[in-house]
């Protein structure tokens, strides 16, 4: 009813700015071109033209005679001539014979001239309405003019997104949750027999890239049942309305296909918490609000499970999350050591992988990396190995994937003065040499001084022989101490510092200051939250929750906190010289080395490690 209401306005206002132009047309444009295709001429050319007999038509008026002249080619041209005092003119029109004069006398037909002064424009007009209506549906989002309030969800019935759990690893706890669902979809009368209630909504939260989108669509194909997709950005609309009633258009198509599965991505964008601030967005209050509304209104019974996913868990109206709505929450974490193997082998079963590949390596040496990441390493490593010619993939072409995710590919043409290259040497070493000689820190696993397109000019990489979930205060000062140790290379070598250390310094500043304000690991403040982190799943944006005079607390306790590691730094250098100097003359030399080859050269004199 409500869009036959649209369309017959539609109607109305295209008859009659139609009709208004049209008017305009033919009142004022229409004569003038009219009359712009007579020529005027004089009264001896007309009589002229009379004797000459090329005149086949006259129309006399009061002050004005037209008459038509034919061409030799046979085209006419209408001429128009001011009227004189000639009692002669009609007896001389009349010996003429064939020349038609009379007061009805007309330059087109009727029917061309109908065509022309109201079909052709009403057509055109049309064409430019249709056109003007065609371009605002798709700025809102539509297709067609008669789009407005449609959802535009994407529906994939009867398990089209080819999706179910065995496409899903690393996600355990998550797929267990969400097999109650598809038990429901399947079994209905089960839960229905006891009186129980499925959830309504489950929302699942994580950082990007950790299968969210994935985890809705094996939803849907293990209960095989229509899956209607859509982002929350989808629902923002210009003018105000519209995304509520893209809401309503959704649940309506969604009640109708029961049992089905909507799943609404990003959904934060709508989500957000309603402030109540002058500056606040109607329409997305207004869709929120709408949501909230249809989410009371259909019967779970029916089987409709709206699924939805965020990054931003923390920025959800307490409305949408309460019993009813949102009540089960999902988390989709970063994976685990044995998650991140199970997800390699997951991607790697689409490409050609030679028998001999270790993937808890390529797992260990990922702490950290998102299933999204794990897949890229795989497709990057494909890629590698034809462009080495190979018809499958090998360790190596994993093991360099790894570092081009981490620090880009390699700067093969970028040109270093020798000078420089020792120093990076030095500086690698060192990292590497300070990791060595502490206990809790991880083992090397590579080192090299070849550019890479990050900006890096070279790397030491840790990789630690298990999964680790807790950082103990010794592990986070010796992660620090190993942090400083390139610069500690350059001071002791060269008593001088260069600017490439300023990634070191930031990362050792920033585990410094998280020791003191959130892990309770300062001598000074104790058990103290100092600092609060928004946004835990987007990298985290932390903010001091303290006083101006506590802060400056802070930045002395991290101060001597790396000033300290610095100094632990620069005594085992010192105590290891001559490794420094034999290692580093290595590394110059081979420019990248294996952490077996690092530990063989170090461990040839059987040097005692250093607390």
């Amino acid at each position: 009813m409500k869009e036959d209401k649209n369309l017959a306005s539609q109607i109305l206002k295209f008859a009659a700015v139609s009709i208004i132009l049209l008017l305009i047309l033919n009142a004022f444009i229409m004569p003038k071109m009219s009359k712009a295709s007579i020529k005027e001429t004089n009264y001896s050319y007309f009589l002229q033209q009379i004797d000459e007999g090329n005149v086949t038509q006259v129309k006399i008026e009061n002050n004005e005679i037209r008459f038509k002249v034919v061409n030799e080619d046979g085209t006419y041209q209408v001429y128009s001539t001011g009227k004189m005092d000639d009692p002669d003119l009609v007896s001389r029109l009349y010996e003429q014979g064939d020349i038609e004069f009379n007061e009805s006398f007309q330059d087109n037909s009727l029917l061309l001239e109908f065509l022309v002064n109201w079909v052709l424009p009403l057509v055109f007009f049309a064409i430019l309405w249709n056109f003007l209506f065609k371009g605002i549906s798709k700025r809102m989002g539509g297709s067609n003019a008669m789009s407005f309030g449609k959802s535009n969800a994407k529906i994939y019935v009867k398990a089209q997104t080819g999706k179910t759990f065995d496409d899903v690893a690393g996600q355990d706890e998550a797929k267990e949750a969400l097999v109650e669902i598809v038990d429901f979809l399947h079994n209905p009368e089960k839960y229905a027999e006891i009186g129980a209630d499925l959830p309504k909504g489950a929302l699942l939260v994580g950082p990007p890239g950790t299968g969210k989108t994935l985890l809705a669509q094996a939803v849907a194909g293990e209960a095989e049942v229509p899956f209607f997709s859509i982002s929350g950005s989808e629902f923002v609309e210009m003018f105000v309305g519209m995304g509520a009633a893209k809401v309503r258009d959704l649940f309506k198509q969604a009640n109708e296909k029961a049992p089905c599965i909507v799943f609404i991505d990003e959904i934060d964008t709508i989500g957000k918490k309603r402030d109540g601030s002058i500056n606040s967005n109607d329409e997305r209050e207004q869709t929120l609000n709408q949501l909230l509304t249809e989410m009371d209104g259909f019967d779970g019974k029916k089987g409709v499970v709206i699924l939805a996913a965020t990054n931003r868990p923390e920025s959800l109206d307490p409305a949408l999350l309460r019993p009813g709505r949102f009540d089960r929450r999902i988390p989709a974490e970063l994976p685990d050591l044995a998650g991140r193997e199970s997800i390699l082998k997951v991607h790697a079963k689409k490409v050609n992988m030679s028998p001999d590949v270790d993937f808890n390596a390529i797992a260990r040496a990922t702490a950290g990396a998102s299933g999204a990441e794990l897949a890229n390493i795989i497709n990057e490593a494909a890629l590698r190995a034809v462009r080495n010619d190979r018809k499958a993939v090998i360790q190596s072409d994993l093991e360099e994937s790894v570092e081009v995710v981490i620090a880009g590919y390699q700067r093969k043409n970028a040109v270093i003065s020798q000078k420089e290259k020792e120093i990076i040497a030095y500086h690698e070493i060192g990292h590497a040499l300070v990791a060595a000689k502490q206990k809790d820190s991880a083992p090397v696993h590579k080192i090299t001084i070849i550019p890479r397109t990050s900006g890096a000019l070279g790397y030491t990489m840790q990789v630690d022989e298990g999964e680790k979930f807790l950082m103990t205060k010794e592990e986070a000062l010796a992660r620090i101490a190993t942090l400083t140790g390139g610069r500690s290379a350059e001071e002791l070598i060269f008593n001088s510092c260069t600017s490439g250390a300023s990634n070191d310094i930031e990362q050792a500043t920033k585990l410094a200051r998280a020791m003191v304000t959130r892990y309770g690991m300062s001598d000074s403040f104790d058990m103290i939250a100092l600092e609060t982190v928004t946004n835990q799943y987007l990298g985290g944006d932390p903010a001091l929750a303290c006083s101006s005079e506590t802060a400056a607390k802070i930045d002395t306790e991290v101060n001597a906190i790396v000033r300290k590691a610095h100094e632990k730094a620069i005594s085992i250098l010192t105590e290891n010289i001559s490794k420094l100097h034999e290692l580093s003359a290595f590394l110059l030399e081979k420019e990248t080395i294996t952490g077996e080859e690092f530990m063989e050269i170090l461990t040839r004199e059987n040097d005692p490690v250093t607390e």
